[in-house]
C-alpha cells in the first residue's frame, strides 16, 4: 500500500475542499435576473437539471417537484436551468419559461436563466459538472439530464436524461446523499 506523506494529503483535502467550494461560488442568474451564486445552498444535496418546456421528457418537472417536495425538508434543492441546445425544445424568455412551469407542473423549486450546457458558451457550472476535470464528465446528451452534488459540494452521480426523478435508482441515490454525513 502506498504511502502519503502529511503534506500530500493537506493538498489533496485543500484540493477538494477548493473543487467543492469554487462549485458552490460559481456566478449563476436566477430565473428573475438577481445574480448570485450557489452558496445558499451549501451543506444541502443539491439535484442539478438541464430544463426544457417543449421536450419529450417535460413531465419530468412533476416527478423533480414531487422528489423537492418529499425531501426539501431533509435538506435536498432541486435546481433547475433551462437550456435550448437540444431541438430549440426552450425557446421562450425567462418569463415565459417561470410561467410555463409554474402554471403547468406548480414547480416551486429554484429556476434560473437559461444557460448553454455544451459547447464554447458553455456555462461555468456546467464546465465543472461535465468538464474534464469533472468526475462524471462528458457533453450533455439531451434535456433533463441531472447531477447529484453532496452536501460537502462534490460531484456524486449523473443520471441521463431517461432516468426519471422518481425512479427508484434516482430516489436510492438521494436518499444515500441525505443520509451521508458531511
Amino acid at each position: 500500500m502506498r504511502r502519503f506523506s502529511a503534506f500530500t494529503l493537506l493538498l489533496l483535502v485543500s484540493f477538494v475542499s477548493l473543487h467543492a467550494e469554487s462549485l458552490l461560488s460559481i456566478p449563476v442568474t436566477d430565473i428573475d435576473g438577481k445574480t448570485g451564486t450557489l452558496a445558499p445552498y451549501q451543506g444541502r444535496v443539491l439535484l442539478i437539471v438541464n430544463t426544457a418546456s417543449e421536450c419529450g421528457y417535460t413531465p419530468q418537472y412533476e416527478g423533480l417537484q414531487s422528489l423537492y417536495t418529499k425531501y426539501r425538508e431533509k435538506g435536498l434543492v432541486v435546481l433547475g436551468f433551462p437550456c435550448n441546445q437540444f431541438g430549440g425544445q426552450e425557446p421562450g424568455s425567462a418569463a415565459e419559461i417561470k410561467k410555463f412551469c409554474t402554471s403547468s407542473f406548480h414547480v416551486t423549486f429554484p429556476m434560473f436563466d437559461k444557460i448553454d450546457v455544451n459547447g464554447p458558451k458553455r456555462h461555468p457550472l456546467y464546465v465543472a459538472l461535465a468538464g474534464p476535470t469533472s468526475p462524471v464528465p462528458g457533453n450533455i446528451k439531451w434535456n433533463f439530464n441531472k447531477f447529484l452534488v453532496g452536501r460537502d459540494g462534490k460531484i456524486l452521480r449523473r443520471f441521463d436524461s431517461s432516468a426519471a426523478p422518481e425512479s427508484p435508482g434516482v430516489v436510492q441515490a438521494v436518499e444515500a446523499a441525505l443520509a451521508a454525513k458531511p
